[in-house]
């Protein structure tokens, strides 16, 4: 069963185009990760799911109807990336005042202790660090026992040990059936988190696969020089010339050095660094030397 879906969304602010023709599909009981650097278009696609945004053109499906309508949005728990909290009321209070809007809220004590914020319990929120609002903000998307949870950049602001504590959490959700999508520019918290990866960048989907898929493509590096033209060199996925450079990304960057030196083409100005995710995904999609459309 599909809880959200996009088809052929877009969505423009002004002349800023954010989503291009997005398709989504979201099954029940799966933990899927929007990836893809800030500005990509992550944020924009959830706030559509949540009704928060229209679509310029396109559908969004939200638990089988349309998410601007409330009863549509009740099994639905949301983590923003900003959020503000009363700072005079205590976390247990915030917890009640949001569980009270729900028919079947989990108990106070068991969602403080899944998040690791049981200690904090009688402390007034506008005293908390902005790692424990953080975890407070992400906790409350759980109140409601929904079906399916959004978190965008949840982990923001959390130190090591508070992360794996959200981890956890998300976790235990999900193991008991539960849905998410959550966003994140670290592949690392993917990884940590979700079987399924989908890459947004500039806007577009530039891929929706497995996280070992996804991780493969990352390996990718990029090996750029100042030479006149170079032979047919193996392990190659892409080639650009820019600002008097000839870029190359490859899967194996030390013997594709080795490659060129074996070649004797002249070269000097020897750069070999990562690929940004979206740079990697643009470059192999690419078709005659423009990004491919998704």
């Amino acid at each position: 069963m599909i809880v959200a879906r996009t088809d052929q969304v877009t969505r423009r602010y002004g002349d800023v185009l954010a989503l291009d023709r997005v398709d989504l599909a979201v099954r029940a009981g799966e933990l899927v990760g929007l990836l893809g650097p800030n500005g990509a278009g992550k944020s924009t696609l959830l706030n559509l799911l949540v009704g928060l945004r229209r679509p310029t053109s396109g559908r969004v499906e939200l638990l089988g109807g349309d998410p601007r309508v409330p009863a549509n949005r009740r099994a639905v728990g949301v983590t923003p990336q900003e959020t503000g909290l009363p700072g005079t009321l205590r976390v247990g209070e915030v917890v009640d005042f949001v569980a009270a809007h729900y028919p079947d809220p989990l108990p106070r004590g068991e969602l403080l202790d899944r998040f690791g914020l049981a200690d904090l319990d009688r402390r007034q929120t506008g005293g908390l660090s902005g790692g424990q609002r953080r975890r407070l903000a992400v906790a409350l998307a759980f109140v409601g026992r929904p079906r399916l949870v959004l978190l965008d950049e949840p982990t923001t602001g959390l130190d090591v040990e508070a992360r794996r504590t959200l981890w956890d959490g998300i976790r235990h959700f999900h193991d008991a059936g539960g849905t998410v999508l959550l966003t994140s520019h670290y592949l690392e918290e993917i990884e940590a988190l979700a079987q399924r990866v989908v890459v947004i960048g500039q806007g577009r989907v530039l891929a929706d696969d497995t996280v070992v898929a996804v991780r493969g493509v990352v390996g990718i590096r990029r090996v750029s020089v100042v030479a006149g033209d170079l032979p047919a060199l193996p392990n190659v996925v892409g080639t650009e010339r820019a600002d008097g450079r000839i870029h190359l990304l490859t899967t194996d960057a030390d013997q594709l050095v080795r490659d060129l030196v074996g070649s004797g083409v002249p070269f000097r100005d020897l750069e070999v660094r990562p690929t940004s995710l979206e740079e990697a995904f643009l470059t192999i999609t690419a078709v005659d030397g423009r990004p491919a459309t998704s």
